[in-house]
């Protein structure tokens, strides 16, 4: 029996083997939590309140929602978690998780720090993939307007160079060690000049190896046409496209600020046209796979079973550099350890950075999952397994 008939999301022992019964029980009140709606949506006032009086919540946070989302608040305290991960055959993707700076010294310091994990993850195999945001290290305001198609004044126009030279550090450096680097996704309205900046930086660096990544989110209606477009212009640019495949993190900002601006949202109609599009942007890269290298980022059960069945049925090698499957930390290890046990290349989403700067990544974590029906009560239903399993068996 080959490893493909192996391949079961409901293992679970496979799935929480590096998870003691400590991890478990944490993972089990944690989700229970977070499945709770009113929570959810006091949390982030009452923690930011908590914080700025100066109560001791921090200690809090970092022993669980903290501890369960993320591997530290340093590279080196993620250590732990990255040999955890790589011990069930799964990478780690660092993810220095800092939202919501706006000033010249933090984008800098952003733009040092992202080049530091590329450098771990040229010395260290299991961290095989690197990531990072455009507004880690440029101003939200500066790329909205550059969306507009506004005139930039002069310090602005410096302000925009100072962009580009930090995205072409990161990207270089990325090159000279042979380390992709996915540029994420972000809002609709600031899109475009991130869609350009991406594909600028892989036909500098994509003509021999699949370096720089640009995202793509599926519940758009437009990425799938994009996906197709961006491939055109990479053959005829005698480059691979790097494309990492999600379905989306911003549905409602995006439809509420369509509906207060009077244009059509950019949002798919309904999950199932999200879901068609997915799959049929899987079919079309694994289509093209010699000048496609993709990274399917889904905690979608079926869409990763479409990928396998589509990796076998057209002859494509599990372990093929051009195809990843990922998911988050502390989420959908069902997913992530039983893909890495039938040898599918798996790389795990691991945010990390101080904690006051990552909570805004947390809340939005915590609320995106309540919004995803069904997602936690799998999460627990699968916990609550594994334990009844580990009971059975002591």
């Amino acid at each position: 029996m080959d490893q493909k008939e192996n391949l079961s999301f409901e293992n679970t022992e496979i799935a929480f083997r590096h998870s003691s019964n400590y991890d478990l029980k944490r993972a089990y009140w944690l989700f229970k939590v977070i499945n709770v709606n009113f929570l959810v949506k006091i949390g982030p006032p009452v923690t930011n309140f908590a914080i700025k009086i100066g109560l001791p919540i921090q200690g809090i946070i970092k022993a669980t929602i903290f501890k369960h989302f993320c591997g530290g608040e340093t590279i080196s305290e993620c250590d732990k978690t990255i040999k955890n991960l790589n011990n069930g055959g799964v990478g780690t993707i660092l993810d220095y998780s800092i939202e919501g700076e706006d000033d010249e010294h933090a984008f800098d310091n952003t733009r040092d720090e992202i080049i530091r994990t590329i450098e771990r993850a040229a010395v260290d195999k299991s961290v095989p993939i690197t990531v990072f945001k455009i507004t880690g290290v440029g101003r939200f305001s500066l790329l909205e307007k550059l969306d507009e198609g506004e005139i930039l004044n002069p310090a602005e126009e410096m302000e925009w160079e100072k962009v580009q030279a930090r995205v072409l550090a990161i990207c270089e450096k990325a090159h000279a060690v042979s380390i992709p680097v996915m540029i994420d996704a972000e809002e609709s309205w600031i899109q475009k000049t991130i869609d350009q900046l991406a594909l600028d930086m892989m036909h500098l660096y994509n003509a021999e190896k699949a370096i720089v990544y640009n995202t793509y989110q599926l519940y758009r209606h437009d990425k799938l046409k994009s996906i197709k477009n961006d491939y055109g212009v990479a053959a005829n640019g005698g480059f691979i496209l790097g494309a990492k495949l999600v379905r989306g993190a911003y549905m409602e900002k995006e439809r509420r600020r369509a509906e207060e601006k009077g244009y059509l949202s950019p949002i798919q109609p309904d999950k199932i046209s999200s879901d068609r599009d997915y799959d049929a942007a899987l079919d079309y890269c694994t289509n093209h796979i010699d000048k496609i290298a993709f990274v399917a980022g889904t905690h979608n059960e079926d869409s990763c079973r479409f990928l396998a069945d589509l990796l076998d049925k057209k002859g494509i090698d599990h372990k093929n550099p051009h195809v990843y499957f990922s998911q988050l930390l502390g989420m959908s290890d069902n997913l992530s350890f039983n893909l890495a046990n039938a040898k599918y290349n798996v790389a795990k989403y691991v945010p990390y950075g101080p904690i006051k700067a990552v909570l805004p990544y947390l809340f939005r974590r915590a609320q995106e999952n309540t919004a995803i029906a069904g997602q936690m009560s799998r999460e627990l239903s699968l916990i609550v397994k594994e334990v009844k399993r580990r009971k059975l068996v002591k």
